[in-house]
């Protein structure tokens, strides 16, 4: 069997797939966290990060991972990130000026993978915060194809940096307990390594901006606790006498520190407890404090915070701009993601089983970022420009409405066209429009003619009557007269640069048009309309 070729050049063993590589390493999977958040000071969060960029990997993501857990707006934030990139809808497209054989095994890839990507993908966001995520795959076989049968998340806590020197820095490698780690099998994982921050795989992951914010709101949530515990209460002072005994002054403490929380205590006589002021203050300044933190908070995971639901006093106009931030952070995200999808997933499927070689070839995953633009604004922009004369293609419409076109033999939406229902009885001639005395008023007949072109064509007719003979007629009559008036119209295109110059310009150049010939065509179809009307109108019985 050929030797097969990762991305990168590697060679690919086929039967280091069929098991997990970490099922080897029983250290990993007996080990517990130690939840470093525990007593979390200034001095140990600073050792902590320096000790990942030496390459000890465990306590910073163990944090990360208590971060997550204790904080409900961390966590709000992060997931509104990631849920956003995982509710996208998403494609594998060939590459470009694709041969048959490219496109029949996007297809191949389409049918085989995308199912596998749904399942790994919200996995996958893990690594905005942590600045990798590592995803474990199980391959089998299936019909004589070998692909991906199962996908783990492992925690970033089971992975270290290589310790000797001249070694990549930002290769991770499983600890087994030797200074370089284990390597990882080509094409047993899904590494995806998110790019928050330039640097070291160590410094990338979002939650290391996010770590200091978090500490500080700690300390003020913990300070607002015991100011909420005493605030309101006052202080409670006991005196004794100087031949009091030790037990004594143990009884005296245990009654001041009891009748604050049970409003009842007893003591020996000769003592006695004062109550002082009540503790004074408020919580503005924790409240201040915490408010500070979480919009550090939102700014730094989402761009801004009026997304988020903090802003008090945010416009909309300054709300559209800090979505627009997020949107920007989504396309970021989802175009890393695409490039380690078509690398590490599409790429293993189609080199081990259509012996594809050329990552340069690989069929791409693409995500659709695009946002739907505003129905009404097109509905109503979209027919006047049409009607000045643009040529809007119809699927430019279809791609910036997000409206799929129809398939041959889909059934489409249509507006039908209200129709009249009038019984034979009640039909009666129309009143003809009074004929246009010679030299009226030109804005006038043009108005006419309009209203009687739009009546004719949006009136339809089941069958040719009189009338419709009559009016073949006249557009017969009508080809001579028009001419001038077309000229008219060109004129008028051939001098105006935009829609007003051209309504003026037309007013002018129609104004050097006598009507003669117009009103004395419409003149003779209003007489012969008029004749007709007088011997068809149906006889009304007599009562």
């Amino acid at each position: 069997m050929p030797t097969i070729l990762d991305h990168r050049g590697e060679p690919i063993q086929r039967a280091q797939l069929a098991e997990p590589q970490t099922a080897r390493l029983a250290n990993l999977q007996s080990e517990f966290a130690t939840h470093p958040s525990r007593g979390l000071t200034p001095i140990k969060l600073a050792r902590i990060l320096q000790d990942a960029e030496r390459g000890d990997l465990i306590a910073q993501h163990e944090l990360f991972q208590d971060m997550e857990e204790k904080d409900g707006h961390l966590f709000s934030v992060m997931q509104n990130r990631r849920l956003a990139l995982v509710g996208l809808d998403f494609s594998i497209e060939p590459p470009p000026n694709a041969t048959a054989a490219e496109k029949s095994m996007t297809d191949y890839a389409r049918d085989t993978v995308t199912g596998h990507i749904k399942s790994i993908l919200f996995d996958m966001t893990d690594a905005v915060g942590h600045g990798f995520s590592p995803i474990e795959q199980t391959w089998g076989w299936v019909e004589g194809q070998q692909l991906p049968l199962t996908a783990e998340h492992r925690p970033q806590s089971w992975f270290q940096l290589p310790q000797s020197l001249g070694m990549d820095r930002n290769e991770l490698r499983l600890r087994d307990s030797t200074a370089d780690g284990e390597a990882l099998v080509r094409y047993g994982w899904v590494l995806h390594r998110h790019r928050a921050r330039s640097g070291y795989v160590s410094r990338s992951g979002l939650f290391r901006v996010l770590a200091w914010p978090f500490l500080f709101k700690n300390f003020a949530v913990r300070d607002l606790a015991d100011f909420l515990e005493i605030y309101g209460l006052p202080l409670r002072l006991g005196t004794y006498s100087p031949s009091a005994t030790k037990e004594d002054k143990s009884t005296l403490l245990r009654a001041v520190v009891g009748i604050g929380h049970d409003a009842a205590a007893i003591i020996p006589e000769g003592m006695a407890i004062d109550f002082k002021n009540a503790a004074q203050g408020d919580n503005k300044s924790f409240d201040a404090m915490i408010g500070l933190m979480e919009r550090t908070m939102s700014k730094a995971a989402l761009g801004g915070t009026l997304t988020s639901g903090e802003g008090e006093h945010g416009t909309q106009a300054l709300g559209n701009v800090h979505n627009e931030l997020r949107h920007d952070l989504r396309d970021a995200d989802t175009t890393q993601l695409a490039e380690t999808l078509t690398c590490q997933v599409i790429y293993p499927v189609l080199s081990l089983n259509k012996g594809l070689s050329d990552i340069r070839r690989c069929p791409r995953v693409v995500f659709d970022t695009q946002e739907p633009e505003d129905l009404q604004v097109y509905s109503e922009a979209v027919p006047k420009l049409a009607a000045i004369g643009m040529r809007i293609p119809v699927s430019w419409a279809h791609s910036r409405l997000k409206i799929p076109e129809a398939k041959d033999g889909e059934t489409i939406l249509v507006v039908p066209r209200p129709e009249q229902t009038v019984s034979p009885e009640d039909r009666s001639p129309p009143a003809p429009p009074a004929p246009p005395a010679p030299g009226g008023d030109r804005q006038q007949l043009r108005a006419r003619l309009a209203a009687s072109l739009a009546e004719a064509v949006s009136t339809p007719t089941a069958e040719p009557d009189e009338l419709d003979v009559l009016a073949g007629a006249m557009m017969d009559e009508w080809v001579e007269a028009h001419d001038p008036m077309r000229a008219a119209v060109e004129k008028a295109l051939a001098t105006a640069t935009s829609f007003d110059d051209f309504s003026q310009a037309l007013e002018t150049v129609l104004a050097e048009i006598p009507p003669t010939q117009l009103v004395d065509l419409l003149a003779r179809g209003n007489f012969a309309a008029r004749i007709w009307g007088m011997l068809n109108a149906p006889k009304k019985p007599v009562a």
